[in-house]
């Protein structure tokens, strides 16, 4: 039987779902390099042939850890679902000669290089620079238009993403965003092989995008994202994913499986995205590709990961289009053929529709609910009218415990101040939407009240 050594980092699907797709391909080697969700931990050992945890000391190289773990347990490929670990075991990769993101690897994690590629490309993005000073993001204060997003160059979940509406505000949102990745270091969100990456970041003009003009009902944020994978260099994209509106700055709330378009409308997108990751030159990766949407089939493109999408975007696809991308990944890297979609799936051939609601102390307006709030899913469920054949359930492993206090949201932090990772089936995509609209609306309502002792802990 073949051998994957599985390198486990924070973000990504759920670790439940990546391992018995892996296991049932091949026998799982697993590596984590940050700790087992309390709820998946009992699996993980039962479904993997070993389980290692590294020594600090061991981490401080973590090409050469991977690659040594890979030989130890004669590895047949090696592959993460995580932002934070995608240049590290691509590296690996090339290092043992084994299938994998390849060199190019680092343009599609450091937003500085992805912006240079695609300018070089003349493909179209946000007018951008690269920030490594206060005095750096000074200097492109007074070279763009206001106003701006400061973003961390090698953060994910808009983590550390700061509005700068004026020259005033700069310093202010440079140091916030400082604090953050530091911040966000201590949590485990934060690069795993680049040292000081915290300090790498960007600033780029913010566009102005619309909904409006390419979906046919309201609340649609404007912005999607393409799944798909990259084979021997051959970009096959999956579907899109459509989203809700943000929260400022730039927070995601959900993504929902597919994004109701039109043909046409999806065509203009995947091509984009197709030239996007052409330009980037990756090998053999997962692709997450995020493209904003303007007025009068205007597009930008924000970002291009080597990875799949995160939170939910994997079973979501599973589940309404049949198609077990971790397990189509891990064949193809360990040489067997595998039928990927001729093109991108459309509403028309999904089999219902699912999305994922990232929980935030803020209502759909964006604002901070009244008081603070105790996360309890079982008066969610009880109290919360869904439409007509409409099932939610909670992602434990990205999760608080029922009875935790709902942290408040903080702008800078973004998907870090997180309560839970919902998952909701239906029979449309205009049906999630609507149904997490009345979640947004009734969280705040039916959550039960923090008391004093539990929110001064």
């Amino acid at each position: 039987m073949s051998k994957v050594l599985l390198v486990h980092a924070k973000g990504g699907p759920p670790l439940g779902h990546v391992l018995s797709r892996t296991a049932a391909r091949a026998e799982v080697h697993l590596l984590a390099l940050s700790a087992l969700p309390p709820s998946v931990a009992g699996a993980a050992h039962s479904l993997c042939a070993t389980v290692v945890t590294p020594t600090d000391a061991q981490r401080s190289d973590l090409v050469s850890l991977i690659v040594s773990q890979a030989r130890a347990v004669g590895a047949d490929a090696v592959l993460t679902f995580s932002e934070y670990a995608v240049v590290a075991v691509a590296e690996a990769c090339e290092a043992l000669g084994l299938a994998g993101a390849g060199s190019a690897a680092a343009l599609a994690r450091d937003k500085r290089l992805m912006r240079r590629t695609w300018q070089r490309h003349a493909l179209p993005q946000p007018a951008f620079r690269p920030v490594a000073t206060e005095a750096d993001l000074h200097a492109a204060a007074d070279a763009l238009p206001f106003p701006l997003l400061l973003k961390a160059a090698w953060s994910a979940g808009s983590t550390a993403h700061q509005i700068i509406r004026s020259p005033h505000e700069v310093s202010g949102a440079w140091h916030r965003s400082r604090e953050v990745m530091a911040e966000s270091a201590q949590l485990g969100y934060a690069e795993l092989h680049v040292a000081e990456a915290d300090t790498d970041f960007v600033v780029e003009q913010i566009v102005t995008g619309t909904a409006a003009d390419w979906f046919d009902e309201p609340g649609w944020g404007d912005y999607v994202s393409v799944e798909g994978v990259v084979a021997d260099g051959v970009f096959h994209p999956v579907c899109l994913s459509g989203r809700m509106p943000t929260v400022e700055p730039f927070t995601e709330r959900a993504g929902i499986t597919p994004a109701l378009l039109p043909p046409d409308a999806q065509d203009r997108i995947v091509a984009l995205a197709r030239e996007a990751v052409d330009a980037l030159g990756l090998r053999d990766c997962g692709i997450h590709t995020e493209i904003k949407l303007g007025a009068d089939g205007s597009m930008w493109l924000i970002e291009t990961a080597a990875r799949f999408g995160g939170a939910m975007t994997v079973p979501q696809i599973e589940e309404v289009f049949g198609l077990d991308l971790v397990g189509m990944l891990v064949d193809h890297l360990l040489g067997h053929r595998v039928a990927w979609p001729e093109q991108a799936l459309t509403p028309e051939q999904a089999r219902g529709a699912a999305g994922s609601l990232v929980v935030l102390a803020v209502d759909g307006q964006g604002k901070a609910w009244p008081g603070r709030k105790v996360w309890d899913f079982s008066a969610v469920t009880a109290d919360v009218a869904l439409s007509g054949g409409s099932e939610l359930s909670v992602v434990a492993e990205s999760s608080l415990a029922d009875g935790d206090v709902v942290p408040v949201y903080d702008p800078a932090a973004g998907a870090n101040t997180m309560a839970a990772l919902c998952l909701l089936s239906a029979t449309d995509p205009a049906t999630v939407l609507r149904d997490f609209e009345t979640l947004v609306d009734a969280l705040p309502r039916v959550l039960p009240a923090a008391q004093p002792a539990q929110v001064s802990r």
